[in-house]
């Protein structure tokens, strides 16, 4: 795989020629609140983690792919999009200049399309420095409106939950046939996830969700692309100027909200022989994933934990430098699925969760993020997430998983389900 060549003149045969510019932005406005109402819940964009990051709406192009072929088929396509641009960007900094943002399905035969998708403004911050950017097919493109703050999102009504694909009941039947199935000796780690459906009683506006859970998690990513939102805290790569970056979860333990009681907690966790197995599966699968794109890698000792408003994990980072000219979705597809997302070992661990879990995680579980021209990126993995009905804007269905080792009970699987799903339930609450 080739670095994703710097933008040239575009020949008659190539695809749409899009037309780039990017300037400063004098703003102390947070990103989100650029974000324009009254948009389709898939004509939003963002990536912003404590008021840094990217944002945007209107859509200058799309692209979609399916199947073993997902990955591939979309860098070729940014690709060929980026080596025929014509960008004029006068801040230079990550993130300025053309970007795409895409969300990929979490397995290979999910009736869900990957998405790339290049909004048509973008709005982007970092180290104190903001940038507007305008993507357009015209090539006369040559001015830019400065957008302004829109008005403050209304909270979702009468929203209520029902059971998804995947029961709390029967989520407890598969975790304990999956504890039999490691018992025997097919794997040693599987991840199951289950399904939650919010409904409401009109429209859910998603930039609701995402203030909600920005404010609430500023130790997380917050993510909407083609109508998935969420806040992940897991970081599944980020490549910026050779450097490549990872940021592994796996065991986890809920909060209490008694600052005692959860240092107590934490410290049990640091302790935990169950939570270190799964968390090790996790971080050995990264740092195998990596090492061919590597040329020297730091992999600590021991995981810390991370503290998140519900829930408390085990996270280590992972930092390597680049050895080749790989691009970040192409780590982002040799990492996918770790095993924090999918078990060990990982093949058979994804068919197991395919014969275990009843339903089709869609794009729940796989990469979510952005890329610029030059490959550099971040993809995180989209975890505490919803996805919003493709034909009815009042409805969103939430997931949660958990890691599933020798030693888990499930019952208590349910109940770390239940924390996971927690950041998803309370940003759909109006108080």
């Amino acid at each position: 795989m080739s670095t994703l060549p710097a933008p040239e003149a575009p020949s008659p045969t190539a695809g749409p020629t899009v037309v780039v510019r990017t300037v400063p932005l004098e703003s102390a406005d947070p990103l989100l609140a650029y974000l324009p109402a009254d948009r389709e819940h898939d004509d939003l964009v963002s990536w912003v983690r404590r008021g840094d990051g990217l944002v945007g709406w209107g859509t200058a192009l799309t692209f979609e792919a399916r199947a073993e072929g997902r990955f591939r088929e979309a860098e070729a396509w940014w690709r060929e999009i980026s080596r025929h641009a014509v960008v004029r960007d006068e801040v230079g900094r990550p993130g300025s200049g053309l970007v795409c943002f895409g969300s990929f399905p979490f397995a290979d035969d999910s009736a869900e399309s990957a998405r790339l998708v290049v909004p048509s403004t973008i709005v982007g911050r970092r180290d104190g420095h903001t940038w507007l950017t305008t993507v357009s097919l015209d090539p006369q493109l040559t001015l830019l409106e400065r957008p302004s703050v829109a008005a403050d999102p209304e909270p979702p009504r009468g929203v209520a939950f029902a059971d998804g694909s995947v029961s709390p009941a029967d989520y407890a039947h598969a975790v304990a046939e999956a504890v039999e199935r490691i018992g025997a000796g097919e794997v040693d780690k599987v991840v199951l996830a289950r399904d939650l459906v919010a409904t409401a009683s009109g429209p859910i506006d998603p930039r609701w969700l995402l203030r909600r859970l920005a404010e609430r998690y500023e130790n997380t990513w917050v993510f909407a692309v083609a109508g998935l939102v969420g806040a992940t805290p897991e970081l599944l790569v980020r490549r910026d100027q050779g450097l490549i970056t990872s940021r592994v979860l796996a065991g986890t333990i809920r909060r209490t909200g008694d600052d005692d009681k959860d240092t107590a907690l934490a410290g049990s966790l640091a302790r935990s022989s169950k939570d270190l197995e799964e968390h090790e599966y996790a971080v050995r699968s990264v740092a195998e994933a990596l090492a061919p794109h590597s040329s020297s890698m730091n992999v600590p000792e021991a995981p810390f934990v991370l503290h998140l408003p519900n829930v408390m994990h085990l996270a280590t980072d992972v930092a390597a430098v680049s050895a080749d000219d790989a691009s970040s979705l192409t780590l982002a597809a040799s990492l996918h699925p770790s095993a924090a997302v999918g078990g060990t070992p990982t093949a058979r661990a994804v068919e197991l969760i395919a014969e275990l879990e009843h339903m089709d995680r869609g794009r729940y579980a796989g990469p979510v993020g952005w890329m610029d021209t030059h490959g550099d990126g971040a993809w995180g993995i989209a975890l505490r997430s919803g996805a919003f009905a493709a034909d009815d804007p009042s409805q969103i269905t939430l997931y949660a998983g958990c890691g599933i080792v020798a030693g888990s009970d499930p019952e208590s699987e349910v109940a770390e389900s239940n924390a996971k799903l927690i950041p998803m339930r309370d940003a759909l609450a109006s108080d």
